[in-house]
């Protein structure tokens, strides 16, 4: 286990698993000390560390006898605090929830994997309520992004113990979930992979809502190639089925609208050049107008979020409560703005956002998907954040902005590392598919992602 660093990915753990040169327990036990022992201990809210070895020694039993439970049996995983384990209590990353009963089981996805063999070490930090795409929590602490060799700088969120922990080293997967780029934003930010499903790909039993309407999960990971295999256990199959595309008949656009908007330079630059290689590989590659984006943002103006007012009907109670002054102010002021939202408001949402849905369908052609920067700028400085509520409601807003359109229209994206921008820090590709178009999309990204990190 001594010659095995933190960041082998998923696959490269199974083959040293199923071949016996590494044990499951060993595995679990390193982990679990490298997580004691890093100097930022605002990643985790809880380690699981008596089930982690428990499961361990399962799997080093099934392993040494013949009975593997396939290509996951025996690897790490980290859950973030929004999925309930049994036994735990889900804090959903904040202070109110602390006293809550201990979940008296695991999730459905959490059920899934484990009994893919996978081993639970812990639960990660998250914005309050996941409802923040910088991953700044002022109960927990805010885990400080491991690429910053400047200053300390966001993790991105909402799923922001997911990502660090998974960029650190510290597990070769966290799950997250996404309403408005939570999986995507930390995977761009932090210099990994994150796939955000269509919503309802997976059981949302027993994982705590933002927006039911919008919510959805999926895995921060190392390579593409990981992302399938947890995907295919979430979905409780026993292996994945994702076929590699030949780049040559990937059908790539590049929308012209929004997305580029106040974008950095350096991210522009990134971008472009991954492009480059992608285009040089074979793809296929278009540059087009999408006004659809301007009519999401201009129908939130209009009538409101649909992930605030749905957000502050889950949480009304509790607003109108003591609780409310227990929790971090910026949720709350967010939250509150979902009071404004009529219902006439809500309706006009969720009737608009049909419409756009397939609007966005026929202004496609058949195979063709998306490619831009999951984010305009890289991870920025946490203390600025802190101290100014006006630039921290501005900065969120931007590093939503381009995520939060994938949601809006119901569709998966997977976002993919592709070179680094300002003062050396990650900057993220997205590839986005409509809803239900996840196969296609893994089945693309596989293909792409040498090409777009510069390995091919």
């Amino acid at each position: 286990m001594d010659g095995v660093d933190g960041n082998v990915s998923v696959a490269g753990l199974s083959v040293l698993l199923q071949s016996g040169v590494l044990d499951p327990v060993d595995l679990a036990k390193t982990s679990l000390e490298k997580i004691a022992g890093y100097q930022d201990q605002a990643i985790f809210t809880e380690l699981l560390g008596e089930r982690a070895l428990a499961d361990a020694k399962l799997s080093s039993q099934r392993l040494r006898s013949g009975r593997s439970l396939g290509l996951l049996d025996g690897v790490p995983v980290a859950w973030k605090d929004l999925f309930d384990t049994k036994g735990s209590v889900t804090t959903a990353g904040s202070a109110v929830l602390v006293d809550a009963a201990p979940a008296a089981a695991d999730a459905a996805v959490v059920m899934a994997l484990t009994g893919a063999g996978m081993v639970s070490i812990g639960r990660t930090n998250l914005s309050e309520f996941a409802f923040s795409g910088l991953g700044i929590n002022p109960h927990y602490g805010t885990a400080h992004n491991p690429a910053s060799r400047d200053m300390p700088r966001i993790p991105g969120g909402s799923s922001a113990g997911s990502g660090v922990a998974v960029a650190a080293g510290l597990v070769p997967v966290a799950i997250g979930t996404d309403t408005g780029g939570s999986i995507r934003i930390p995977a761009a930010f932090n210099g990994i992979v994150g796939y955000k499903a269509t919503r309802g790909r997976y059981s949302m039993q027993g994982v705590f809502p933002l927006a039911k309407s919008l919510d959805s999960l999926g895995p921060l990971c190392r390579t593409v190639q990981d992302a399938i295999w947890i995907d295919a256990a979430m979905r409780e199959r026993s292996a994945p089925d994702i076929a590699r595309t030949d780049l040559s008949g990937l059908r790539l656009v590049i929308p012209e609208t929004i997305v580029f908007d106040d974008a950095e330079p350096g991210v522009v630059a990134a971008f472009e050049a991954a492009v480059s290689r992608l285009e040089k590989a074979g793809a296929r590659i278009t540059r087009r107008a999408f006004p659809i984006f301007a009519e999401i943002f201009a129908i939130g103006a209009r009538h409101g979020a649909l992930v605030t007012a749905e957000a502050f009907a889950l949480h009304k109670a509790r607003l109108e409560g003591p609780e409310a002054a227990r929790m971090d102010q910026r949720v709350v002021a967010r939250t509150r703005l979902g009071e404004k939202i009529t219902m006439a408001d809500y309706v006009a949402i969720i009737d608009a956002r049909q419409r756009l849905i397939s609007a966005f369908a026929d202004s496609l052609e058949p195979g063709e998907l998306l490619i831009h920067p999951t984010i305009p700028h890289v991870a920025p400085a946490i203390a600025p954040l802190l101290a100014d509520d006006d630039l921290f409601f501005k900065i969120n807003g931007r590093t939503l902005r381009n995520t939060s359109i994938g949601n809006f229209l119901d569709g998966c994206g997977v976002s993919i590392p592709c070179g680094t921008g300002e003062a050396g820090m990650p900057v993220g590709l997205l590839l986005s598919g409509q809803k239900n178009q996840d196969e296609a999309l893994l089945s693309a990204a596989l293909s792409a992602e040498a090409v777009i990190r510069g390995d091919a």
